[in-house]
């Protein structure tokens, strides 16, 4: 089994590739392998894994950037479309190519998108981006499933909490810490063990 993860060079990409190392041939890539913020970067990127395993079996999109965006920010718009292209736009085009790879090959396959917990609760005043994007990848997860399960092509979208990644301790840390552990029912955040 072939699988392609995005976003592979730490936090939960890093852990998911450990985790998967030696029951399958496992291709982590990062933004050092494609510029996923442009409009070429999952086509490249995607191109570039075939090339390294023949074929992909499993696609997990894990890439994606959490990057404050304040409503008086000079620059909102484009911030908002930055988020966009990575967390959501990219996404979608993997999700394609897999799905024309698998019907190319008469297979079937997974796609195992991760979300966040903010596409389905929101996230604070700077990151309208993110939830939207995230609530967007979960609505695409949801359509793919449903319209390629009878070709044996399934897809999922998981919504972590907060887990201890580079990412989410500066979100953690403005947010004032004890306060945003309060809303955690565990009482925790869960650490990256990559």
């Amino acid at each position: 089994m072939n699988i392609l993860v995005t976003g592979a060079t730490r936090g939960i990409g890093a852990a998911i590739v450990e985790r998967l190392a030696g029951e399958a041939v496992v291709l982590g890539m990062g933004s050092t392998d494609a510029d996923l913020s442009q409009p070429s970067g999952a086509a490249t990127l995607w191109k570039r894994a075939l090339s390294e395993l023949g074929s992909i079996d499993v696609l997990i999109n894990n890439a994606g950037v959490f990057e404050a965006n304040p409503i008086d920010d000079a620059d909102w718009s484009a911030n908002w479309a930055r988020t966009m292209q990575i967390n959501l736009t990219a996404s979608a085009e993997l999700c394609r190519l897999a799905v024309l790879h698998w019907r190319e090959r008469g297979t079937g396959g997974r796609i195992i998108n991760i979300a966040s917990r903010a596409a389905h609760r929101g996230d604070s005043p700077d990151h309208w981006h993110y939830a939207a994007s995230k609530g967007g990848m979960v609505a695409m997860t949801k359509t793919i499933a449903r319209a390629y399960a009878r070709e044996g092509i399934y897809a999922f979208a998981i919504s972590p909490g907060f887990t201890m990644t580079g990412m989410a301790e500066d979100y953690l840390a403005s947010r004032g810490g004890e306060k945003l552990l309060a809303d955690i029912p565990l009482g925790r955040v869960e650490m990256a063990k990559a």
